[in-house]
């Protein structure tokens, strides 16, 4: 019988609970587990992970002004959206969504963390932080939701607790 088909001596001894023996399932096999209310800074950074990869899942799909998805988007209904699917709601507008997040030094942003721009207005625009100084955005009208540069130092950086 090959590795992977033997049960471990954990559950050969039959003294993992069973909700045990599903996360180390889930583990052994990559899946991720949603981030429950009062989560660490671990579980939100899954939170976090998930949505991102909800955002890109998305890639392609046209920008909408006022469109929350699940075919078409404006900024902030692809954040609202990937974050709602991955177990947490966020307000509806870009600038609502710093207001409801915990705003962190760029140096500290992690992958999954929200990008806010700013302009003489406030927040115009939002995005999901995917690393190397990229986001998946939904841009502007005529455009598809995409990875892209961060084009401008006017911008702030929050995290979504779980």
């Amino acid at each position: 019988m090959g590795a992977h088909k033997r049960p471990s001596m954990l559950s050969k001894a039959g003294t993992v609970p069973l909700t045990v023996k599903s996360a180390l399932t889930l583990a052994a096999v990559g899946a991720t587990v949603l981030a429950p209310v009062g989560a660490t800074e671990a579980e939100a950074a899954t939170l976090s992970t998930n949505a991102l990869r909800i955002a890109a899942s998305k890639a392609g799909s046209p920008y909408q002004w006022g469109a929350t998805g699940p075919y078409r988007f404006d900024c902030s209904g692809l954040t609202q959206y990937s974050f709602k699917q991955a177990g947490k709601r966020l307000p509806r507008t870009a600038q609502d969504q710093f207001n409801h997040t915990r705003h962190i030094p760029g140096f500290t942003r992690e992958r999954g963390d929200l990008v806010f721009f700013h302009g003489r207005g406030g927040v115009y625009h939002v995005g999901i932080y995917a690393g190397n100084n990229q986001i998946w955005h939904a841009p502007k009208t005529g455009s598809v939701v995409r990875l892209e540069r961060i084009w401008t130092q006017s911008v702030s950086y929050g995290r979504v607790n779980g």
